[in-house]
């Protein structure tokens, strides 16, 4: 994936990101670090297609072409209405191709996310983290290609969070996806990636691109290891000088 020359001004005036360059190669797993309101979700969403840039290239083949793109958003966005199996087999109905071995792959994505039994539970039946476990089984289910997820745990108690985090690398390590994933935590984004895209604040530019060089697979011991404390204070420290650089 190649993104060069991205800028994105709003009609309110806002103006967003400011020439983002990125490359992103198949089977990577990259953060987006960066204060609130630098533009990471822009980006994500002109990585998806969602949003359009005023100027820029935008490139998204990836490993085997241009392959399927998965969004995870940070609020769940589930049919309150609808049961976790019928939310989950949302992608087959939208594309009309609602089969029997669609209801497999939802069986599959379900047990992937440790909620085999909850086929028939309602989302206000479910804790905050079950209800994104469902989001995540949903944007597994098509076996996407380019995954980009925003921020999907910042509204999770701690202990939630973390677990989500590691569930969240097995399925990467068992699928192999592309994961471009936001968030504004030092912790959760050297903890999660092979690299760290860290941007400046508004409007927004890549400042930094580090790599993560921590053993795979990762386990909760990383988390108190002297390495993983190293990288962590480097990267706040980017971080920090990224916030206080002048705009372009």
């Amino acid at each position: 994936m190649a993104l060069d020359g991205i800028s994105k001004r709003f009609s309110s005036g806002t103006q967003a990101l400011a020439g983002v360059d990125l490359r992103i190669a198949g089977g990577e797993f990259v953060s987006l670090l960066g204060p609130s309101g630098c533009g990471k979700s822009t980006l994500l969403r002109i990585i998806a297609g969602l949003v359009e840039a005023n100027s820029g290239s935008r490139a998204v083949a990836i490993g085997r072409g241009l392959g399927r793109i998965a969004f995870v958003f940070q609020d769940p966005t589930l049919m309150p209405w609808a049961t976790v199996l019928d939310n989950v087999l949302l992608p087959f109905r939208l594309s009309r191709r609602l089969q029997r071995q669609a209801r497999e792959r939802a069986d599959a994505s379900l047990r992937a996310v440790g909620l085999a039994g909850f086929e028939r539970a309602y989302p206000r039946q479910l804790s905050g983290g079950m209800r994104m476990r469902v989001s995540i089984a949903r944007a597994l289910v098509t076996d996407p290609e380019l995954l980009l997820l925003d921020e999907p745990f910042a509204a999770l108690d701690e202990i939630t969070r973390l677990a989500l985090n590691d569930d969240l690398l097995r399925l990467w390590r068992e699928r192999r996806p592309t994961v471009v994933f936001v968030t504004h935590s030092v912790f959760e984004s050297v903890y999660l990636s092979t690299r760290i895209a860290v941007m400046t604040a508004r409007p927004g530019r890549i400042f930094a691109d580090l790599p993560v060089d921590l053993p795979q697979p990762r386990s909760a011991a990383l988390r108190t290891a002297p390495a993983y404390a190293a990288l962590c204070e480097t990267v706040s420290d980017t971080l920090a000088r990224a916030m206080a650089a002048a705009a372009p």
